[in-house]
């Protein structure tokens, strides 16, 4: 639960970023009119910058060198434009790591000899066996009496520690080499509350469902740096694995104890809202021990479905099944009738959509090219949410459907196939499954989430995490 904001944090989220702080173009931005205007982001905007602005840019990279050069790299990186490029990092004796556990001495063990030389405090979440302190390194153990949650195991961690940043990992990840000076230089920029690295798997190659989840796992956000926001391609990051800056998680009131699923998506919110900027490096990995069991597995996935209602009831409008412009979503319904005038009705709201986009882009060379390729993106991004809502959080409902109508059925197959084949095509991994595999236990997944979605809905007898974000 959030605090009053202090004067000194609220400082900090504004200081200015330091000289010598880069900022690299994303390399899927695209560049008009002599680099004054750009567009990209996502979700995609146009952003214009005055002449002296864009000739700070050289070959795509800006260096903060004063006053006016840092508030444009302010503009680029909160406008998902540019990705930070920091030069220099806090030292690794700044950061005490911990870590909660319950009943698992073995990954706790393993952890441990992993973590050698750094500041640990371990919380002991009421195991049945006690955990030990280990003799060696510098490793404290605090215990609660009886299990009270991650959440408030993580919570007691953050109490006793007195560095300026708190790393947490859970005792079934195991830090690769590096992950945490690759974090680190993301705080150099004073805005930044937390940073999160890729969740890899430990143990990948055990079978087909652990090869499944190494390529499509709910920990793993991707190869592409991003800050976390809401709507963004990165929307929350997992507490698997974070490093805070320990003044703005005791600000923000560490994480809700009420909470024990999505406690840190929870997180995410309250510090975007409270004004903090947060990272996701994937160049920074830790490996996570995945339950590759299925029975677990599946209980895990729905797990974290029962998190979405009070989500939702907590930060309305952040967590929508699916977020796109009423236009394409017409379009979308109109295709999935596989009718004639289905497909012409698609047809005219992609041109509006296309008339709109050009008046956006009104002055631009090459407008009509940007507009129609934005369209066409728009269209395709929205049959890839509407397909996946249709077989993840409404499956329920697409399954009476489907009863009932042959076309409908039809549909739902095709639409099944298609962004199966795809999300496949997007998460391949070397040595991964085929895709008659992946397609199997992706709707597997699908289902799982999908039941533990509505679960949550009907325990907390509300249904907002079920509503779709549809903008004019």
């Amino acid at each position: 639960m959030s605090q009053a904001t202090s004067p000194r944090a609220a400082q900090t989220r504004t200081a200015r970023l330091p000289d010598g702080f880069g900022v690299r173009i994303d390399p899927r931005v695209r560049s008009y009119a002599g680099g004054r205007v750009l567009v990209g982001g996502s979700p995609t905007r146009m952003l214009k910058l005055a002449p002296a602005a864009a000739a700070m840019i050289d070959e795509d990279f800006l260096e903060v060198v004063d006053a006016q050069s840092a508030a444009v790299a302010r503009r680029l990186l909160d406008a998902g434009i540019g990705n930070p490029r920091p030069t220099k990092l806090p030292p690794t004796s700044e950061v005490t790591i911990v870590v909660p556990v319950k009943d698992n001495p073995a990954g706790l063990d393993r952890l441990l000899a992993a973590l050698e030389g750094h500041e640990v405090i371990v919380v002991d979440d009421g195991s049945d066996v006690p955990v030990e302190t280990p003799e060696r390194g510098r490793v404290r153990v605090l215990r609660h009496g009886t299990a009270r949650g991650p959440a408030a195991a993580r919570n007691t961690g953050l109490q006793q520690a007195t560095t300026e940043f708190v790393a947490f990992l859970d005792s079934d990840v195991v830090p690769r080499i590096g992950w945490l000076e690759r974090s680190l230089g993301h705080f150099t920029d004073p805005a930044v509350a937390l940073v999160a690295p890729r969740i890899v798997a430990l143990d990948p190659e055990s079978g087909a469902l652990a090869r499944y989840e190494h390529a499509r796992s709910s920990l793993d956000l991707g190869r592409r740096e991003s800050a976390v926001i809401a709507g963004g391609p990165v929307s929350y990051v997992p507490s698997a694995a974070l490093i805070v800056r320990r003044s703005a998680l005791v600000e923000a009131g560490g994480f809700d104890e009420r909470l024990h699923v999505a406690e840190d998506v929870d997180l995410c919110r309250r510090l975007q809202e409270a004004g903090w900027r947060l990272r996701y490096e994937p160049i920074a990995w830790v490996a996570h021990d995945h339950r590759i069991r299925f029975r677990k597995w599946l209980t895990r996935k729905a797990f974290y479905g029962t998190g979405a209602a009070p989500l939702a009831e907590r930060h309305p409008g952040t967590v929508p099944p699916m977020v796109m412009s009423v236009w394409t979503l017409i379009a979308c319904l109109a295709i999935a009738t596989c009718t004639r005038i289905g497909v012409l009705a698609a047809l005219l709201t992609q041109m509006v959509v296309f008339v709109r986009l050009r008046r956006m882009f009104a002055g631009l060379d090459g407008r009509d090219r940007l507009a129609a390729r934005l369209a066409a993106q728009g269209l395709a991004g929205g049959l890839g949410q509407v397909a996946s809502a249709l077989c993840r959080h409404y499956w329920p409902v697409t399954l009476v459907a489907s009863l009932f109508s042959r076309r409908v059925r039809r549909t739902v197959l095709a639409f099944a196939a298609a962004e199966g084949i795809w999300d496949w095509y997007s998460h391949r991994e070397e040595g991964g499954l085929d895709p008659v595999r992946y397609l199997l236990y992706k709707r597997l997944d699908d289902l799982a989430y999908g039941a533990g979605l509505w679960k949550g809905a009907f325990d907390a007898r509300q249904v907002s995490a079920l509503v779709p974000d549809i903008r004019s």
